[in-house]
């Protein structure tokens, strides 16, 4: 009974890998409705800001993305818990990715920008930018080192653990090239950021699909 149950569970899985599709196809063709708008220089937050002409595009083509974002990375947190996969501390890093999705979801469905560009200016802009990102940001950080360490303990679930450290080696790229970078180039690196956490969605999505995760303790 237990096992039909897990089965059915981790198709749960392909949810991740549409939640990718859905955002990718919003950050691809978005721009398509904002004339003058410039991916090498700008955010892709831009693109869905309140007062930006492909907001009505962004919303049709990323209508998917974040719900079944979710539905994936909670099936990742059932499976684990229910199976005990990996260790405490590779299942602690799985819930506090969870979290930080949840963080996301809401908080910037709730702060949208209500003007693109770079000037942070009123309260919604600050929740969005200084608020919201600073907390999905810290909360990614710690729970991919999470996964990373407790899924190279004993290389059980090493495979996972090298997809974590791909998506901090990215986030970091986009955190430091950020303010490193010339402004013209600021589009760029920050992409680097927002495609690491959506890309680990879709990563534990299909380590689902896959049964990957394996049972240490």
């Amino acid at each position: 009974m237990k096992e039909d149950y897990l089965k059915k569970l981790r198709f749960c899985g392909i949810f991740g890998i549409i939640n990718f599709l859905s955002y990718l196809a919003g950050v691809l063709f978005a721009p398509l409705a904002y004339p003058g708008y410039d991916w090498m220089s700008q955010a892709v937050s831009d693109l869905s800001a309140d007062t930006a002409p492909s907001l009505m595009l962004w919303k049709q083509l990323t209508a998917l993305y974040g719900s079944t974002g979710l539905v994936s990375v909670m099936a990742v947190c059932i499976y684990v818990s229910v199976t005990k996969a990996g260790n405490k501390i590779f299942r602690a890093g799985i819930y506090l990715f969870a979290i930080m999705n949840w963080i996301s979801s809401i908080g910037y469905e709730m702060f949208p920008l209500s003007k693109a560009g770079k000037e942070i200016k009123g309260f919604q802009n600050i929740m969005h930018v200084y608020v919201i990102t600073a907390a999905v940001v810290v909360t990614s950080i710690v729970s991919l080192i999470l996964i990373i360490v407790g899924g190279f303990r004993k290389t059980k679930n090493i495979e996972t653990a090298i997809w974590a450290a791909i998506a901090l080696a990215m986030m970091f790229i986009g955190a430091i090239g950020t303010g490193a970078v010339p402004k013209q180039y600021f589009g760029i690196v920050e992409r680097f950021s927002v495609f690491a956490a959506v890309g680990f969605d879709m990563i534990l999505g299909i380590q689902l699909l896959r049964g990957a995760y394996k049972t240490q303790e």
